[in-house]
């Protein structure tokens, strides 16, 4: 009897109140290292996608993380609320990139941290990473660091992918195939490459539309180019 007396109470028990002063600076703490964490993915990431755009989720993800953590910590009824609701919440969104997800992992953590009220371990730990990141990024030699994203897109009939990489070995300084799609009908390679000049892209590029008349070339920036 008392066994279940216990589980009800614990049960039935609400979070207590929590202050709204600590919660404001835990919040606010918590939005400034997502807005971080979302900067140092856009200058030091290597993902091919609009890493600004994708940085920004950070702010909201850290800042939800942390109110529901704050919301659930204490009572037992919320935290199995929670896992309920979670259980019935299916994401569509495909992560196709593992520093992608090792981000989301990170804002994620940032959340947890700042509703588990451990503000300065979180902070601790944030900045060690981000010393780490910077640290592996200013080790890296220059001139291998990549400075557009290129996508090349055509018919499987008339594009081959040796044939893409031919022109890419002859005309860049260096590329690396990061994504290949290949269909029946088409195919899709993106690359990480290294031009010195605007001239070498032109050629490039003139190179790769003699390919096929239908051969589609899309260039990203990613650290620049000298003009």
């Amino acid at each position: 009897m008392n066994n279940e007396q216990t589980l009800l109470e614990l049960l039935s028990s609400h979070a207590g109140q929590v202050p709204i002063r600590l919660f404001l600076i835990n919040l606010l703490l918590c939005a400034l290292l997502a807005h971080v964490l979302g900067r140092a993915y856009a200058k030091f990431g290597s993902t091919i996608s609009n890493r600004e755009q994708f940085g920004r989720n950070f702010l909201p993800i850290a800042m939800t993380t942390m109110l529901i953590i704050t919301i659930v910590k204490s009572s037992l009824a919320l935290s199995l609320g929670l896992v309920g609701a979670l259980s019935i919440i299916r994401f569509r969104a495909a992560i196709k990139e593992p520093e992608e997800l090792s981000y989301l992992f990170l804002a994620i953590s940032v959340g947890l941290g700042f509703g588990a009220e451990q503000a300065l371990i979180t902070s601790i730990a944030v900045a060690c990473i981000m010393a780490v990141i910077l640290t592996r990024h200013m080790l890296k030699p220059t001139e291998d660091h990549p400075n557009l994203y290129l996508t090349v897109t055509g018919r499987s009939e008339t594009v081959r992918l040796p044939a893409i990489l031919d022109i890419l070995k002859s005309n860049t300084r260096g590329s690396a195939l990061k994504r290949f799609d290949e269909t029946p009908e088409h195919i899709e390679a993106s690359f990480q490459i290294r031009f010195e000049s605007s001239e070498q892209l032109q050629r490039c590029s003139q190179k790769l539309r003699d390919l096929a008349p239908d051969t589609k070339v899309s260039f990203l920036e990613q650290g620049g180019l000298a003009v």
